[in-house]
């Protein structure tokens, strides 16, 4: 194979909307949850329950504004197998936000309305300048946000139930050296970026059969993420542009299906325990295709396997209030990478993992109040890529603060 025709598989080794989480997903929703490894569905308590169960929103009892942002710090290396060189990332901090409203009639009211808009796509991966991995990715930048109206309905004192809709918006530019040079020695680049949508809906039922005990289930569809005019720049050689031209490009890429089921127990009137289990439906994302506006003999549609399973992850969290108005938070998650040996990319590096969170919460006046949360996680895997041939291992440290603030009325 020429240099020319790997261009055209090289192009699709990375997919828009990929960010340092489980496969390219980022629990990322809601401060206090976060503060408990994001075991959220079964416990109730403030307007992130939008999201996180349907189902228990009505069970809220005021009207609440929700408003938090979690920087990302993501640092990765990468040890080559072949040359025992070390290439870093220098990717800057990003910032996944959440935003919710929930209302009511009144605050008795049986029937609440909600509207969330977050990010939980949402990252730039930038590795450092002649890294050896340069022709899968140099740089990949995401922006996605969700807008999830919902409603929800308290049929009773033990039973509520929710649904709502889900619209997609997002953007991406992704970038990488082409494997060809001019009189200078300088490598060909290629850049594709595009804005893309997709529409999906949620839903949830939430159970409190007694005070001290809670379980809910919640579903979250697949939103499949159309690209449909993208725009592909190539720098190259002017003897190449022929091969290579400007145009625009088609994709699309699955954003999995989310089972839930959570639990929540009191076993003492400060403390409450919760637990998530998620299945998350990887497996639609099997393989990630690109049409090109103008084909040659050098840039053809292309088809990459992608391969990913099906996966759960399993957080455990607990909440205690020291005074009323003093909540402090403590979790722990293990995730199961979706990505399987042999198709590890510069841009998803995942693996198996431990997430370690902690957070407080404080009340002004039982209206006014903040959260804040910590969020750690580090990364290692060993892979070799069939694709590209790339092998080698990958390590990943990810640390998250965040804040929130909120007003109940």
């Amino acid at each position: 194979m020429t240099n020319l025709h790997k261009l055209a598989t090289m192009l699709i080794l990375s997919s828009p909307f990929i960010s340092g989480a489980q496969g390219y997903q980022v629990n990322l929703q809601g401060q206090a949850q976060q503060g408990m490894a994001n075991a959220g569905t079964a416990f109730v308590q403030d307007g992130a329950s939008l999201f996180y169960s349907p189902g228990g929103m009505s069970f809220l009892k005021s009207n609440e504004v929700n408003i938090g942002v979690s920087p990302t710090i993501s640092h990765g290396k990468f040890l080559d197998k072949n040359t025992n060189l070390t290439a870093e990332t220098t990717s800057p901090v990003s910032y996944p936000f959440a935003a919710y409203g929930v209302f009511g009639l009144k605050d008795s009211s049986r029937l609440k309305l909600g509207l969330g808009i977050y990010t939980p796509f949402g990252s730039t991966v930038e590795w450092e300048d002649g890294w050896m991995g340069r022709f899968a990715l140099t740089r990949l930048q995401l922006q996605a946000i969700f807008f999830q109206p919902t409603a929800s309905y308290k049929i009773n004192d033990k039973l509520g139930i929710g649904a709502g809709f889900v619209y997609a918006n997002g953007k991406v530019n992704l970038q990488k050296d082409i494997p060809v040079v001019d009189a200078n020695g300088n490598y060909g680049h290629a850049e594709l970026s595009g804005k893309a949508n997709g529409f999906g809906f949620n839903a949830g039922i939430y159970y409190k059969p007694v005070d001290k005990f809670s379980v809910a289930l919640s579903y979250r569809s697949q939103v499949n993420m159309q690209v449909k005019s993208g725009d592909a720049t190539f720098t190259v050689p002017s003897s190449l542009t022929s091969n290579f031209p400007n145009g625009k490009f088609k994709s699309t890429l699955p954003l999995p299906q989310v089972l839930t089921l959570g639990l929540a127990y009191t076993p003492i009137e400060k403390l409450t325990i919760a637990a998530d289990i998620n299945f998350v439906g990887w497996k639609a994302y099997d393989t990630l295709a690109f049409d090109y506006e103008n084909n040659t003999t050098s840039l053809v549609d292309t088809k990459s396997a992608r391969e990913y399973k099906n996966t759960f992850a399993f957080r455990l969290g607990g909440q205690y209030k020291i005074i009323d108005a003093l909540a402090v938070r403590l979790g722990i998650a293990y995730g199961i990478s979706p990505v399987q040996n042999g198709y590890v990319t510069p841009e998803t590096p995942d693996a198996n993992r431990i997430i370690y969170t902690a957070g407080i919460g404080y009340t002004i006046k039982q209206k006014f109040g903040i959260n804040a949360s910590f969020y750690f996680s580090q990364l290692n895997r060993e892979d070799t890529n069939l694709e590209t041939g790339m092998s080698g291992t990958y390590k990943t440290n990810v640390v998250i603060p965040g804040v929130s603030v909120f007003y109940k009325f």
